[in-house]
């Protein structure tokens, strides 16, 4: 069968697609950013630890394959493997060049500055803070929406929370437009362990709560991705007048989303670049109140995130790409870094099962071709 495929434990799947939406108007009642991959060039060297070589054009499509879902673009973040692969001379111009293409269609777009331009080990407090300097200049003069992110150097530097409060609050009363902040959890990056100065999270909460108090009027929101949809809520109650919640939630998004009677969380979401358009559907339903057409939606994609997002957390890029490739976004399943071996056939063959029941797989046949070769490369007799 053209559109079967004999999955790692032995069942052959017969993949059903979906049919995929010309797109989507932006949303109204929420701002929702995807964090999005990088398409890594297959002929190049993007072993460990080599410079990262990107296949340009197939990068900067998929962008705007999320833009024309009604999603804006959360650049060069972790899901474009910032930390694992993805070097800054690589990051300044994948951030030069997916602003200049977001300015050509009137699309959203915030890139991630932190401080990797630094080797690795120890560093001052001081170079820390001209790193962030540097990666915050060139973002803002390429024309995106800074995101402040965590930094393994300010948490391996850092002596307690009035180091985070002296770095975080330089830099806001030096930048003149709005930014992000985004607080990173362990559970993506285990270097970010006590990052706010406590192993606690409420102690944490505190200190952030504080810095947001001193520069509301420049922070336009924070992003959490702590996978704790109740202190991500908790948090939201008591942030700032207009300052506003972005979850990063990847288990628990269409809850926090959709909101109470207290309010909602806006979305900066890794899963939002693998369910692009069943995302902008769902954000669009919202618009006109019906909350129960948004969760009929949005709900049935839950399980594949969180099997995308399993421990490790961090090598949910992977499955991300691993997407992409079964979708037709690229025509490779190459990574950065070498990151393509981040996840077993198992997790794989489970996650096409999960996409395709989402919905998420345009092209049955291309699907269940691409999978085939992949899983008969792992010794797998399709």
């Amino acid at each position: 069968m053209s559109d079967s495929v004999v999955l790692p434990d032995g069942e052959r799947y017969v993949v059903r697609g979906a049919h995929v939406s010309p797109g989507s108007a932006p949303a109204q009642s929420r701002v929702a950013y995807a964090a999005a991959h990088v398409v890594a060039d297959p002929l190049a060297d993007n072993g460990p630890g080599a410079p990262a070589a990107l296949d340009w054009d197939a990068t900067l499509a998929f962008r705007h394959h999320l833009w024309r879902h009604g999603l804006g673009v959360a650049e060069a973040m972790d899901t474009a493997q910032r930390g694992m692969g993805l070097d800054y001379p690589a990051v300044r111009s994948l951030v030069q060049r997916s602003a200049a293409e977001a300015a050509s269609v009137g699309g959203r777009i915030v890139a991630g500055v932190a401080t990797d331009q630094l080797p690795p080990g120890p560093a001052t407090l001081s170079a820390v803070l001209d790193a962030y300097r540097e990666q915050l200049a060139d973002v803002v003069s390429a024309g995106a929406v800074p995101v402040l992110m965590c930094s393994r150097h300010l948490a391996a530097a850092a002596a307690g929370p009035e180091d985070y409060l002296s770095v975080y609050s330089t830099l806001l009363s030096e930048v003149d437009s709005p930014v992000l902040l985004h607080w990173l959890g362990a559970v993506f990056d285990p270097a970010l362990e006590g990052y706010w100065g406590s192993a606690s999270v409420a102690e944490a909460a505190e200190t952030v709560l504080a810095l947001l108090k001193d520069h509301s009027s420049t922070v336009d929101g924070i992003k959490i991705s702590l996978l704790d949809a109740d202190f991500e809520v908790a948090l939201r109650r008591r942030l700032p007048a207009g300052v506003a919640m972005y979850t990063g939630d990847d288990f628990a998004y269409p809850s926090l989303i959709a909101g109470d009677s207290q309010g909602y969380s806006d979305a900066l979401l890794g899963v939002f670049a693998a369910i692009a358009p069943v995302a902008g559907r769902a954000l669009a339903m919202l618009d006109s109140g019906d909350t129960a057409g948004f969760r009929a939606l949005l709900d049935p994609t839950v399980p594949l995130a969180r099997h995308l997002f399993d421990a490790p957390t961090q090598y949910y890029k992977t499955g991300i790409v691993f997407l992409s490739w079964l979708a037709g976004h690229q025509d490779h399943f190459t990574m950065v870094g070498g990151l393509q071996s981040g996840r077993s056939p198992a997790h794989l063959g489970r996650l096409l099962v999960l996409a395709d029941e989402a919905g998420l797989l345009p092209s049955p046949s291309l699907a269940a071709a691409r999978a085939r070769a992949f899983f008969a490369v792992c010794g797998v007799d399709q």
